[in-house]
């Protein structure tokens, strides 16, 4: 793909007076001379983002006004497809700085972060509510049965028309200043939540007796709760944990109440009467009904295996010291002691099998046996850090993209893992070629040290298979237009590809292919494979218990109707009360640092872990009732419901795949609760 519109209109503006040294050196205004069209890494500086930001809202503002401002009839190719294509400049730089700024962060970023994200609001909801340009949008729409539009520009024209209804472009006149302040409002708030949760987990530190040191990064966290036989020091770090954000510098309960408020009223202006409808409208689910009961029905079953866990650890902790009270901070050290005890096994028995390089070589592995992709490392290419490792991803004698792999925490650096793209798979509007997409993904495994290199457990090895099947869906992705390519599918339905990778991580099978020891080469020995799917069901009413309390917090938060004030402890405690979480479990996550729901656009689609487990189990069990876990025929209908993205209704995919609608049998025989 080459940027030649992009580079033309920069040099415009260079030619037109222009000549700050600065805006001429800036690699978002030239041509990246990189092998695939990278960005250009290393030449670019904290400096040259603004500039960028301010030069692509300006092209697109100017491109926007051409498409309104046609004296032609509105048709699909002068006004939908100029608008798919609009923005180039600026997506390119938004997708460089908001991603680095979630691995490689640092105070300038956060300025830049602070500055543009106001600038980036006012103008989406410039273009939202551009009356003129959605007149011709809408003129295209109402002729849409008797166009000659194939099924991909068919879907093309209705989510785009969707897309303006709900970005606002019904919004009466004299509601519209109103509108555009809540977005403005929403946006610096998420972006506030998510530093303040940042922050609070980089400034925990604690100096353990025998030297070590653990912070509240997960990799660290949950191995010392699972371990640790001091009490004290547990409640000590777990309350470090859970009650980040809660008050003080870091503090995010008043941005909540703040924030929840806000995507009420929002809704409200939109016509929905709640915050839940408004999302939920556009998703598989439909209704906060229709969520309630799926997460309902899997809570019964559910919670009543937690009780049988808390009961167990109940009495362990007795034994240790009598008349003692199971406590959240006690879960973790008897679940793991237990397991250990029950199925002979514990994570330093596993994790000798599950380095990061045998990991990520067997997933690798299984997209060749599915899809027949090959993974070369290219230590060639451009990187945005040391230690993020760049990937060619290969069909035969085609590139069919690049994969980024950033594996350990750094400060700058979020917790979590996640797939993003630095540029997603589309077709050149003029040249009608393919241009492959530059996904990333990013966890935040243990480092390697000077003898060992990074081994994981088995839920980080899940976690890397997962984001990994993520990265599929972006990298297999054959879509004409770039909104509806790749993963830019509805929520509940983006984390099937991902969760259904997990399926072929966990299977005997498979893991004697990939799991190999560190030191000697040896793979997996047939009884700790065992030993593991043994385990599979073990914690599982813990797990699926506080899955499911964030999933309903979630939908609690945006189902409200009037707007209130809310003080985030005491909703969380109310509401956890009344679903009868026993008060041994938290939510996965509390409300202050629940990053999901209050800044990564998963607000009432937290449930959709839970609603595509469906899926993916449903999905797997094709396989494995086939007989063969990589059964071509299979992969090839799958792949085609990852090549497809958004250009098909979600569930015609599935269905196409699956031969009918999925069940949730095969779910909670997974988890041992059928």
């Amino acid at each position: 793909m080459k940027r030649t519109l992009v580079i033309a209109a920069a040099a415009t503006m260079l030619l037109a007076g222009c000549k700050d040294k600065k805006t001429m050196e800036n690699p978002f205004f030239s041509e990246w001379n990189t092998p695939y069209e990278i960005p250009d890494f290393q030449r670019i500086k904290t400096e040259h983002y603004m500039p960028a930001f301010r030069e692509g809202m300006k092209q697109q503002k100017e491109w926007i006004d051409n498409i309104a401002n046609n004296s032609e009839e509105p048709t699909f190719g002068n006004t939908i497809v100029p608008y798919e294509y609009s923005g180039q400049l600026l997506q390119e730089v938004s997708a460089v700085f908001f991603n680095l700024s979630e691995c490689e962060n640092s105070p300038e970023m956060e300025a830049i972060a602070e500055e543009v994200t106001p600038l980036l609001s006012a103008h989406e909801d410039d273009i939202a509510l551009n009356q003129k340009l959605f007149a011709r949008i809408k003129a295209v729409y109402d002729q849409r049965e008797s166009l000659d539009l194939n099924p991909e520009q068919r879907r093309l024209l209705e989510e785009t028309y969707k897309g303006f209804v709900r970005g606002g472009a019904n919004v009466p006149e004299e509601q519209q200043a109103r509108f555009r302040e809540l977005n403005e409002q929403i946006a610096s708030l998420t972006l506030r939540f998510a530093q303040n949760v940042l922050k609070a987990t980089n400034a925990y530190k604690k100096a353990l007796p025998n030297g070590d040191t653990v912070t509240l990064d997960i990799p660290t966290w949950e191995p010392f709760m699972q371990t640790c036989p001091d009490r004290k020091l547990r409640e000590e770090v777990w309350h470090a944990y859970a009650d980040r954000c809660r008050e003080g510098e870091f503090d995010n309960t008043k941005i909540i109440d703040t924030l929840v408020n806000l995507r009420l009223e929002r809704a409200n202006i939109l016509g929905f009467p709640t915050h839940a409808d408004y999302v939920l409208d556009d998703c598989l689910a439909k209704t906060p009904a229709n969520v309630y009961s799926c997460l309902m029905d899997i809570w019964a079953p559910a919670i009543k295996v937690a009780k049988q866990e808390r009961d167990l650890y109940q009495k362990m902790l007795e034994k240790d010291e009598p008349g003692a009270k199971l406590q959240p901070w006690d879960w973790r050290y008897y679940a793991e002691k237990y397991r250990a005890e029950k199925y002979a096994i514990d994570d330093a028995e596993v994790r000798p099998f599950f380095s990061l390089d045998s990991v990520r070589e067997g997933a690798f592995m299984v997209a060749n046996k599915l899809y027949g992709l090959t993974f070369k490392e290219r230590t060639d290419l451009p990187t945005y850090d040391k230690e993020a490792r760049c990937f060619e991803v290969r069909q035969g004698d085609s590139t069919v993209g690049i994969l980024y792999m950033d594996f350990h925490p750094r400060a700058s650096k979020r917790s979590g893992a996640w797939m993003t793209e630095f540029r997603g798979q589309h077709r050149d509007r003029k040249t009608g070629e393919n241009v492959m997409p530059i996904i990333q993904v990013v966890c935040n495994f243990t480092k390697p040290t000077a003898d060992k290199p990074s081994l994981l457990n088995f839920d980080e090895s899940e976690t890397l298979f997962h984001e990994f099947g993520h990265a599929l869906h972006g990298l297999l992705s054959k879509c004409t237009y770039p909104s509806l390519a790749g993963t830019n599918v509805p929520r509940d339905f983006v984390e099937l590809p991902s969760q259904v990778m997990e399926n072929w991580c966990r299977h005997p099978q498979v893991m004697k292919m990939y799991a190999h020891h560190y030191q000697t080469g040896e793979a997996i020995p047939d009884a700790l494979i065992k030993k593991i799917a043994a385990a599979q069901t073990y914690g599982q009413g813990f797990m699926t218990t506080e899955l499911l309390a964030a999933s309903l917090l979630d939908m609690d938060y945006y189902s409200i109707k009037e707007k209130q004030h809310i003080d985030p402890i005491a909703f969380e405690d109310e509401h956890m009360a009344k679903i009868g979480l026993i008060p041994e479990i938290i939510s996965r996550y509390r409300s202050p640092y629940f990053q999901h729901i209050f800044t990564t656009g998963y607000d009432a689609g937290y449930y959709s872990y839970t609603w595509t487990a469906i899926l993916d189990a449903d999905a797997f069990e094709a396989f494995a009732e086939s007989g063969d876990l990589f059964n071509p025929e299979l992969a090839r209908k799958f792949r085609h419901l990852l090549e497809s993205g958004n250009t098909v209704e979600p569930m015609d995919l599935y269905r196409a795949f699956r031969g009918k609608d999925p069940s949730p049998k095969a779910l909670l025989k997974r988890k041992g609760m059928l």
